[in-house]
């Protein structure tokens, strides 16, 4: 029998039952007791509880096996009533935790400019957690859908990076997208990767990413010793700054990206250059978003909305056409 810290388990020749803390060896683990007490037996002297479903009851333990989380993902899965979509009435929704870690997590839908949270906790490692049963029509009402989780183990473990993901679906996307079978589920499910980048290396490095690449690259060398005085008029143009948002500008490659990846790189890069723009006190910041259509301006007027401190409005005409616009920091 293999045992996961989290597992909840019963003891087999004993009264009483916990939750197990630690993996000492291969033949003895640590129980947590209901009154916080931990104490070591024999795992073979235990019997699982699963109150979740074991994804892989044949995986090992990831503190026995440190490769075993090279093939971990955690996925947001649909599940269909039926497998033929005109007797379809309702679908269930879960997480569908497929690592080795322990997931503290928030679901939440998007309605207008905020965020409503529809359920929050904990996910047990190779478990899936079940959201809610829906109709189709949650999908016309509320596109976009919101999951941010921090990853932890009971004992000694690897720092990951948190999820924190926003998912675009409405009715169009389900019809195109294929569905996948799999034996944990009774029908076949659609299913949005959420993350598989974990980390397993032994040193933890944060990643540039290609917008912080090109903006290292924009940085000039000065000589400190030659000091030049600027004009008003030149000090009020290094307070501006005109961002380009065409995805082709901030990604070499666009084959196999989605509409929706595609747009969320666009409004990643948009809320950084903000976030910098306001930090640093800058003036004026014009993104060029192009026309297309107007989903990224659509986008970005949502977020300006719920920001305080700016003004915005279309930039030149005569400069950007009708593809950018101005933001007024005041």
């Amino acid at each position: 029998m293999k045992l996961r810290i989290g597992d909840k388990v019963r003891f087999l020749n004993e009264v009483g039952e916990g939750v197990v803390s630690q993996i000492k060896d291969k033949f003895t683990v640590y129980v947590e007791m209901n009154d916080g007490f931990e104490i070591p037996i024999a795992s073979n002297q235990l019997v699982p509880i699963y109150t979740e479903l074991i994804i892989d009851k044949d995986s090992e333990n990831i503190e026995l096996n440190s490769d075993s989380n090279l093939n971990d993902a955690i996925y947001f899965v649909i599940e269909p009533d039926h497998e033929l979509p005109s007797l379809i009435n309702d679908y269930k929704i879960y997480i569908f935790n497929s690592s080795s870690f322990n997931l503290l997590f928030s679901y939440s839908i998007k309605e207008q400019d905020h965020f409503q949270t529809i359920k929050h906790g904990e996910v047990g490692a190779y478990q899936k957690i079940f959201l809610r049963t829906i109709k189709l029509n949650y999908f016309i009402e509320y596109n976009y859908h919101k999951f941010e989780c921090l990853l932890f183990k009971n004992t000694f473990f690897k720092s990951q990076t948190p999820i924190s993901e926003l998912i675009f679906i409405n009715q169009t996307l389900l019809s195109n997208v294929k569905t996948i079978k799999h034996d944990q589920f009774k029908y076949p499910v659609y299913a949005f990767l959420l993350k598989d980048n974990f980390i397993d290396i032994t040193k933890i490095e944060q990643d540039l990413s290609l917008i912080d690449i090109e903006r290292l690259k924009g940085i000039k060398e000065f000589n400190t010793l030659s000091k030049t005085s600027k004009s008003n008029k030149e000090y009020l143009k290094t307070l501006e700054k005109e961002v380009d948002l065409h995805i082709n500008e901030l990604i070499d490659k666009t084959i196999g990206l989605s509409n929706f990846e595609m747009l969320n790189i666009q409004l990643e890069c948009f809320e950084k250059e903000l976030d910098m723009a306001i930090a640093k006190k800058f003036k004026k910041i014009i993104f060029i978003h192009g026309v297309g259509n107007g989903r990224l301006k659509q986008e970005i007027i949502s977020i300006l909305k719920t920001t305080n401190g700016l003004t915005y409005h279309d930039a030149s005409y005569k400069e950007y056409g009708y593809g950018a616009t101005q933001i007024n920091i005041i």
